[in-house]
């Protein structure tokens, strides 16, 4: 258990200091912190461990990356708004790290260009196929803002768009993605936003690396045709709801375009109500809404669960 002597050891110098100020602004890799810092890997790494021991920073590893947050927010808090208090307005070194923390935005920037550049002809081509992106992105701020976001946890994030979408109605949002490169995509878009505190995470939506009982809210939004087992997702993101929790999945009515197998890797062509209506109720949940949106040769639907209390998940097939 992390002490008092804990945290002010932890603080004591000069750069885990200067490490904290910069996580407060965004969550950033170690390789990211060495380049802000002027330091070597190693060093950050070492000074990164401290701060992970004494409960001040969360350190996580994607594939190569290792990336670090400010740690837990009861440990944390007090010690910014002291830091605040005792803040030297005329702290050149302060400034000059700010300044280079602007460079690793704009590197962020220009990779994430690159990437959406090299996909963006096949996401158009998908995108042509339904209803404008717009008008699924209100009828899934409508569904949700109805009863509160809470604690908000985006299953499959990608490059973030429902976090940014949807992190200013929440209390706390967390994307996860099993992708490196899109989480790396995601941090770029969300902290142009000024949604550089958002957590992501990287995990698989079979085995959310999350408590139960940890969210309000969880969304799978055009995700669930990549699943080979849908029920099996449908009942991770379920063991997050706490009781009254409510799962928004936004995916495709059952189509027959087949094509989209090979070009796209989906997995389902779509799904129909009475399909997630089974899933729903294996995994404790109640359908509690259903919103169809018709246009182009795809339709989107928007389908509502709900955790009841008293709700027994059942044995389904998939």
């Amino acid at each position: 258990m992390t002490t008092p002597l804990d945290i002010f050891r932890a603080l004591a110098d000069p750069t885990r200091l200067r490490i904290v100020a910069l996580l407060r602004a965004m969550e950033l890799s170690v390789g990211e912190l060495a380049q802000v810092l002027g330091q070597s890997q190693p060093r950050v790494s070492r000074h990164v461990k401290i701060l992970t021991d004494a409960g001040l920073a969360d350190r996580r590893k994607e594939g190569a990356w290792v990336f670090v947050a400010l740690g837990d927010r009861a440990i944390v808090e007090p010690l910014l708004i002291a830091a605040d208090a005792w803040a030297d307005r005329d702290d050149h070194e302060a400034t000059v790290d700010l300044d280079r923390l602007a460079a690793v935005r704009a590197d962020r920037a220009v990779a994430a260009q690159a990437w959406f550049a090299e996909h963006a002809v096949e996401w158009d081509a998908i995108r042509s196929m339904h209803v404008a992106e717009s008008e699924v992105e209100a009828a899934t701020v409508a569904m949700l803002a109805q009863g509160g976001v809470g604690r908000l946890v985006d299953i499959g994030t990608g490059t973030g768009r429902m976090i940014e979408l949807l992190a200013p109605l929440s209390q706390r949002a967390i994307g996860v993605d099993r992708s490196p490169e899109m989480l790396r995509m995601a941090r770029s878009k969300l902290s142009d936003a000024g949604l550089g505190s958002v957590e992501l995470r990287q995990g698989d939506m079979y085995a959310l690396p999350l408590a139960p009982a940890s969210a309000d809210t969880a969304i799978l939004h055009q995700v669930l045709h990549y699943a080979q087992q849908p029920a099996a997702v449908i009942a991770e993101a379920a063991r997050l709801l706490g009781r009254g929790g409510r799962l928004l999945i936004v995916d495709f009515a059952r189509h027959e375009r087949e094509e989209l197998r090979q070009r796209a890797a989906h997995v389902r062509l779509g799904f129909d109500d009475a399909q997630l209506a089974k899933w729903f109720a294996a995994a404790g949940l109640t359908l509690d809404g259903v919103q169809e949106l018709a246009g182009g040769t795809l339709t989107v639907k928007l389908w509502l669960g709900r955790k009841t209390p008293d709700a027994l998940p059942e044995r389904i097939a998939a």
